[in-house]
């Protein structure tokens, strides 16, 4: 009897972690932690500490409500420090369910999943999946709509993610590439006040990238901020790792270090050239 009930409590488990995911997809079926994994695997070990390590990072991680904005030129790294940021995050709270992270890669070329609706989806996505169980708001919500075989409109989606946000003690919303969030409908100006209402409603820190857009660098004015840029020790770490070329350098100190000084001048702030750097080296081998 022991081994029968056994094999039941196993098959109610998994049909109730499939109807899990089912609404979870139904969310959106976007795999955050996919893309997430992604862009941190390309990001060279050992960088992006300055920002860890930086008075405003460490202000905004500490303290609740707080709004961080970093803005770098084109090619500054922006998205791969992101990454960054999101694993020490993820990494600093994985066995707290009192905090709730979610993020949001902005990419021009992903217009149809990140009108409105679909940023707020991809929040509470998210934002749920950090529950423990399923809440009953996000339950209730996909039984009315999956009758139907209809979406929800962007209040009822609103209202979730408020419900779910409220659950926790703290939330870390981190949206990269804002200048990337498409303007049509005035989706970005939309989605930018939606998440600020709800720092205002919860207990919530915004951390948010771009180039520097006026449109975009005013709705931050007052904030934290923090330009992003490659560090001098960044790109000196960058050089280490590349080519076996280099070992050749190492004879001579001297020369390899005149070298590094010269790339680091050159980069000026641009983790986009040392990447350009690094794949030339790599096809070269």
């Amino acid at each position: 009897m022991v081994g029968v009930h056994q094999g039941i409590d196993i098959l109610l488990r998994k049909q109730h972690d499939q109807a899990h995911d089912t609404i979870l997809n139904w969310i959106t079926p976007i795999d955050h932690a996919s893309q997430q994994n992604d862009i941190f695997n390309r990001r060279q070990p050992g960088t992006g500490q300055w920002l860890l390590e930086s008075v405003e990072y460490q202000t905004w991680l500490n303290a609740d409500k707080q709004t961080l904005f970093c803005p770098g030129i084109p090619g500054a790294g922006k998205t791969i420090l992101t990454s960054i940021i999101i694993d020490n995050l993820c990494t600093r709270y994985t066995d707290d369910n009192n905090i709730g992270i979610a993020y949001i890669y902005c990419n021009f070329r992903s217009h149809d999943e990140q009108r409105l609706e679909g940023l707020l989806a991809s929040l509470l996505k998210q934002l749920t999946e950090g529950q423990p169980s399923l809440p009953d708001c996000i339950r209730n919500l996909y039984n009315r709509h999956e009758k139907m075989r209809t979406r929800p409109c962007t209040d009822e989606i609103l209202r979730a993610l408020h419900s779910v946000a409220a659950n926790f003690s703290r939330v870390f919303l981190i949206v990269d590439a804002l200048d990337e969030c498409q303007m049509a409908g005035g989706c970005r100006s939309k989605f930018l006040s939606e998440i600020f209402n709800l720092q205002a409603k919860t207990r919530v820190n915004i951390f948010g990238t771009s180039r520097f857009l006026p449109e975009i660098t005013e709705k931050f004015k007052g904030y934290l901020s923090l330009e992003i840029r490659a560090s001098d020790e960044d790109v000196r770490t960058y050089l280490d790792h590349m080519s076996p070329r280099w070992a050749v350098l190492r004879k001579n100190s001297e020369t390899q270090e005149e070298i590094k000084t010269e790339v680091v001048k050159t980069v000026k702030g641009m983790y986009v050239f040392l990447r350009i750097l690094s794949d030339r080296s790599t096809h070269s081998r």
